[in-house]
């Protein structure tokens, strides 16, 4: 067998159904190996397209994804969204091709190594064929222990040497591996009780690990018990929402007007699988006179404000809201706190639609998210980018629906729709939508052609101001020329149309309901370009630039 073999046959055992890349020189062999085993190979028009998108599938299915180059400028193609990946801990493995060892000469040679460590990504090398499918196994034991890209890098000569002492009874990285819960101590429960028992007002501020925990039935419960308000974390962003009167949204900067004045007067908070860093604590100004409370299977972390929280519960969610639960009923401990009517009535400040700015030819962004919210499914999940305009759909989205965010991910745009690509293949092609700018939308615009080819129903609604919209308000606060920043587009409606797909230019909200409705009753790769004014300033860059909120 050749060592090519024995690394595809190693990758299927490990679960790879999926892989995304180009095909090189290097590594045409293992992706051909692989095409005979079964997996399905999706090419794609950049590598780094390539990796967003096993990105997205890892994230969809909750194994590592995975991507593949050739050599040299193949890999150094991941950079930028290997960075990604890594800052959002995503498990990944990259089977990089490699020029063939110690030949520092070859066209394509790159230091792989150095690369991999200036992109923040964990490095192994197939150094002989005897340790080729060790390679493969600890790269995909670090991407599911450590939830971190790993990059496999084999050198050509390498993998088509012969491999004479295969062994067939390949054991996965899953086997090796444990997961018990992890259980709070009981000091620690009797600490945190402590504290919400002398509290009043407590905020419950739920995160992309208490999701992954599926702890909703316990937060609920507990957020009854102790009168709380539920926020969420960005990556949590409305989960429960359709479960409570008294969920909030988004806890930080994102957060709405009349959430804030309630969460700044919480005495006790309690953080279930989220970071508290800065931007979901606002640095501590969001809950001035508040304990926290933070349950975490992380080891203890500093939070946002600087400080460690008032009681560290490292545990798994569902057993320390369990025991949490279970201690507060064995003290009598029941709160009114939050659930009153009279915050009830505040809340509904969150939903009242404002008056929108009327100009010809141009929406309100605020008003193309209402729609959008609306007229999709709530099945139907959302993925949202980063920039300008994606601040309005990140604040005003407020359907129960999965949502991804990329914001704060390495700040790179760009890669809202590749993640969005990826993920709906790992869900088994269901519709789903990205909401994203028409400048990091036309930098992969060639990987709608790859949507179009292998037929994935992704709808990408382009909220379209032609320019940068964050650098253009940038600007304009700071006295600058903000005209530098436009840019103006061609009508991506057609363009997709011309690659193959559905798509539509609006620009009032009749077109728009009208091209969504399209979109429902036939899902197909498509672009719905919605012509936005700049007349409108998001409250975050409102509150960051101008120092404003309204």
């Amino acid at each position: 067998m050749k060592v090519y073999e024995a690394l595809a046959e190693a990758f299927v055992k490990e679960g790879t159904s999926d892989v995304f890349g180009m095909m090189g020189d290097a590594n045409m062999h293992w992706m051909a190996a692989l095409a005979d085993r079964g997996v399905r190979l999706y090419e794609v028009r950049h590598e780094g397209s390539g990796l967003g998108m096993a990105d997205g599938w890892a994230r969809g299915a909750g194994q590592p994804g995975v991507v593949t180059t050739t050599s040299g400028p193949g890999v150094s193609q991941l950079a930028t969204s290997m960075i990604v990946a890594s800052r959002a801990r995503t498990p990944l493995v990259a089977f990089c091709g490699e020029t063939p060892l110690g030949d520092e000469g070859a066209t394509q040679y790159l230091d792989q190594r150095r690369f991999a460590a200036a992109i923040e990504c964990e490095f192994i090398h197939v150094t002989r064929p005897e340790n080729a499918q060790d390679a493969v196994r600890k790269a995909f034991y670090l991407a599911r222990t450590e939830s971190k890209p790993v990059m496999i890098s084999a050198p050509f000569d390498v993998q088509i040497a012969e491999l004479d002492d295969y062994d067939d009874e390949y054991v996965p990285s899953t086997a090796l591996i444990e997961k018990p819960r992890l259980l709070p101590d009981p000091a620690g429960i009797q600490a945190a009780c402590d504290l919400i028992q002398d509290a009043k007002r407590v905020v419950i501020i739920a995160g992309r690990g208490a999701r992954k925990a599926d702890s909703g039935e316990e937060i609920l419960a507990l957020q009854e018990q102790t009168g709380a308000l539920l926020a969420t974390t960005l990556q949590a962003k409305n989960w429960l929402c359709d479960r409570t009167d008294f969920h909030v949204g988004l806890s930080g900067l994102f957060g709405d007007k009349p959430s804030m004045e309630l969460l700044q007067e919480a005495d006790c908070v309690i953080a279930v699988g989220a970071s508290l860093n800065h931007y979901t604590i606002e640095s501590g100004y969001l809950y001035p006179e508040a304990k926290y409370v933070q349950i975490d299977t992380s080891p203890h972390v500093v939070m946002g404000n600087g400080k460690v929280a008032d009681c560290y519960l490292q545990a798994d969610a569902v057993t320390a809201l369990t025991e949490l639960a279970r201690e507060l009923r064995g003290r009598s401990v029941r709160l009114e706190g939050y659930h009153t009517d009279a915050v009830k009535q505040h809340l509904t400040a969150r939903i009242q639609q404002p008056e929108y700015v009327s100009e010809p030819g141009r929406l309100d962004p605020r008003e193309a998210i209402w729609i959008l919210d609306h007229e999709l499914p709530g099945e139907m999940g959302l993925v949202l980018g980063s920039g300008h305009q994606t601040d309005f759909g990140t604040m005003l989205f407020q359907r129960s629906r999965d949502v991804l965010s990329n914001y704060g991910m390495f700040g790179a745009i760009g890669q809202a729709p590749l993640i969005a690509l990826g993920q709906l293949i790992a869900q088994g092609n269901k519709p789903g939508f990205v909401v994203e700018g028409d400048a990091s939308f036309i930098m992969h615009l060639a990987e709608f052609e790859t949507a179009v080819r292998y037929d994935v129903p992704l709808l990408v609604v382009v909220m379209n101001d032609q320019g940068l919209g964050a650098e253009y308000h940038k600007a304009k606060a700071k006295g600058l020329d903000p005209d530098l920043a436009t840019i103006s587009t061609p009508e991506l409606g057609a363009v997709a149309q011309s690659l193959g797909g559905g798509g539509a230019t609006v620009r009032t909200a009749q077109e728009l309901r009208d091209a969504l409705a399209e979109y429902v009753r036939e899902p197909r790769p498509t672009v719905i370009d919605v012509r936005i004014t700049r007349e409108v300033l998001s409250t975050p860059y409102r509150r960051i630039q101008y120092g404003e909120d309204v």
